[in-house]
């Protein structure tokens, strides 16, 4: 009999494990998000366990995960929805290193959905210069919360380096109820009971761009956002 050699020694990291860790980190008393922790009451915190922030290597299976995740949100729109993906490693990643392999992942997923010909949902920005902006995949517009366990600020310290998919249109939802501005309050008087102090970078949507907000650093008005959407919405209007 001819042995056969295996081409790739790495197994995908075990799922069960990773899940319980984060809805173990979201559970915690003073962790200050009372959205994940309503979605993770509901059982809607989903969790995605992928090899490393800084490989492409599962950039497909996020891609058709976030596809599922907007459609089935499409179907049956209810609050309190999130796709957090998390990564075995790198993790000694300082704040900067973090931001920069964050984005590239946002690059490529969004690469892979315009190549895929998903329409970008219109009623948000593709430009991260605009304080309109919010990601787009599958036509549901996202928006991006980093965790990693060098991060300076509490509240997005987590063991494994993460990217936590939220619905703008929930954020939406939340102000024509009259319900946002009461949540956002509660989340940054919990964040403040944390830290120390209130987070300096957290701004509404159309003020300024989320996209400054999505690595949990700390940045200037002189930062740069490296992403740059490369569908036909770009150049509309």
């Amino acid at each position: 009999m001819i042995e056969t050699k295996q081409l790739f020694a790495w197994q995908p990291p075990a799922h069960p494990e990773l899940q319980a860790e984060l809805h173990a980190h979201v559970a915690e008393a003073a962790f200050p998000c009372v959205g994940a922790k309503a979605a993770l009451a509901k059982g809607t915190l989903e969790v995605l366990a992928c090899r490393s922030l800084d490989s492409a290597w599962d950039d497909v299976r996020i891609h058709e995960r976030l596809l599922h995740f907007a459609h089935a949100y499409r179907d049956d729109p209810k609050l309190f929805r999130s796709l957090a993906v998390v990564f075995e490693g790198p993790g000694e990643l300082d704040e900067t290193t973090f931001e920069r392999h964050l984005w590239t992942r946002v690059q490529s997923l969004s690469d892979k959905d315009v190549w895929r010909g998903q329409p970008y949902d219109d009623s948000v920005s593709p430009d991260p210069d605009s304080p309109h902006f919010s990601l787009s995949f599958g036509g549901e517009a996202f928006f991006v919360v980093g965790l990693h366990p060098q991060a300076s600020r509490p509240a997005r310290r987590f063991a494994y380096p993460t990217m936590v998919f939220n619905l703008h249109d929930q954020f939406e939802i939340l102000r024509a109820q009259g319900k946002y501005e009461g949540m956002r309050e509660k989340i940054m008087v919990r964040d403040e009971a944390l830290a120390g102090s209130r987070n300096p970078m957290l701004a509404r949507h159309g003020e300024s761009s989320e996209a400054r907000q999505y690595s949990g650093r700390a940045v200037d008005g002189a930062w740069q956002c490296p992403f740059h959407y490369k569908g036909d919405a770009a150049n509309d209007g």
